[in-house]
């Protein structure tokens, strides 16, 4: 399926709303009918009728389809943040007694899910260097029922081998699910490589105008229904129409968007790298990353997200270059129109803060819409500042 189809014209018809070429948002809540049978059909299945919209809406709808297309999956869910598309299926799949494979330093929110919420519910999880496969055979034990990816990670960008991870889960009879906010599906597409489940922030590059928080899953019509069916329904965590329609928005420009911030980060991440203020540049894309290879076996791209170390860096340091940026945003998320920059140190009081760790020297910087001269100057003169 083509991709400006998809992002054009897939379950837009057009017919049905007045041939409005944007789709109308459907702002209901309750839907009626016109029999008793009719009724109880839609109640019997929430799945593919709309009733009520914390289940399915007409704008709903037109958004599930084309994320499901663009990842090459059979169907979606849309969710009102990105870590409600983790949380929600893994308390659906998952029992007392069951055990996941993680990898380590995930997002934040998907740590503490894994380390303070599962547990409640007698579910323990084992985090691994992903980067090495036989960290993954090592770490099956009889009660392993789940492997969760992220790849790239979304502060220093390790990556797994997906399709190697997805075989030998398949092989296992364990379900995979892998965070791919990182690069979306315009530069990785993890479902066609043999992963169960595909969670991304749409609030990032899917969203891309900062206006919005919401995540997606897809995955098969057989997995996707299972949770929404219990869990995703009994919890209650959809979009409303309005949101639907601003990711609908979102998608017309996506691949412009990621386009651009990716061919901008090539630009800034070789300044930076020359720079004698610059210890070392973390961005898949760049000459020396350490996992190089596989970047260019199953990512075609990754938009606009690099971490950068300083030299000699201290926790006043990098407060210091933070502080003095004029125009790149102290922020956390990406994929907007604006660029952004967060410190590791942000997360750290003063006291834990390690001279010798270099993931507590990392600052983030997402590239965004802007020109990269003009991003260019502003870390010039924050990098003078120190």
């Amino acid at each position: 399926m083509e991709l400006s189809f998809i992002l054009n014209e897939l379950g837009e018809d057009r017919e049905n709303y007045f041939n409005a070429v944007s789709p109308p948002i459907v702002q209901s809540s309750n839907f009626a009918f016109k029999t008793v049978a009719d009724l109880k059909q839609a109640m019997a299945d929430e799945f593919d009728a709309c009733l009520y919209s914390r289940g399915q809406n007409p704008t709903l709808d037109i958004l599930r389809k084309k994320l499901a297309a663009l990842d090459g999956a059979e169907d979606a869910l849309v969710f009102s943040s990105g870590i409600a598309a983790i949380s929600v299926p893994l308390l659906s799949l998952l029992k007392t007694g069951d055990h996941i494979i993680a990898v380590e330093n995930p997002y934040s929110w998907t740590q503490k899910l894994f380390k303070s919420f599962l547990p409640k519910f007698g579910i323990s999880t084992t985090f691994i260097d992903g980067t090495d496969f036989s960290n993954f055979e090592n770490a099956v034990v009889p009660e392993t029922r789940l492997i969760f990816l992220e790849s790239p990670n979304t502060f220093s960008y390790e990556l797994q081998d997906i399709k190697k991870v997805a075989s030998f889960a398949k092989s296992r009879g364990i379900i995979t699910i892998i965070d791919n906010s990182y690069c979306s599906p315009i530069y990785q597409q993890p479902y066609m490589l043999g992963i169960d489940l595909v969670a991304q922030s749409a609030t990032k590059y899917i969203g891309g105008h900062s206006d919005i928080v919401a995540g997606v899953l897809t995955g098969s019509k057989e997995l996707i229904r299972k949770i929404f069916d219990h869990e995703f329904m009994n919890i209650g965590p959809a979009v409303s129409p309005h949101s639907a329609w601003l990711l609908l928005r979102g998608l017309r420009t996506l691949p412009l968007r990621i386009q651009r911030s990716f061919e901008s980060t090539k630009i800034i991440t070789e300044w930076l790298s020359d720079h004698e203020a610059i210890q070392h540049v973390i961005w898949p894309f760049l000459t020396d990353f350490k996992q190089a290879q596989l970047v260019q076996e199953q990512m075609q791209g990754c938009g606009g997200l690099f971490s950068f170390t300083l030299k000699n860096s201290s926790l006043k340091k990098i407060e210091t270059f933070c502080n003095n940026l004029q125009h790149i945003l102290l922020a956390v998320s990406w994929g907007g129109h604006e660029s952004l920059v967060v410190p590791s140190v942000a997360s750290l009081t003063e006291d834990q803060y390690e001279t010798t760790n270099e993931r507590h020297q990392l600052i983030r910087m997402y590239v965004g819409l802007e020109e990269p001269q003009y991003l260019i100057n502003d870390l010039r003169q924050a990098l003078e500042k120190i």
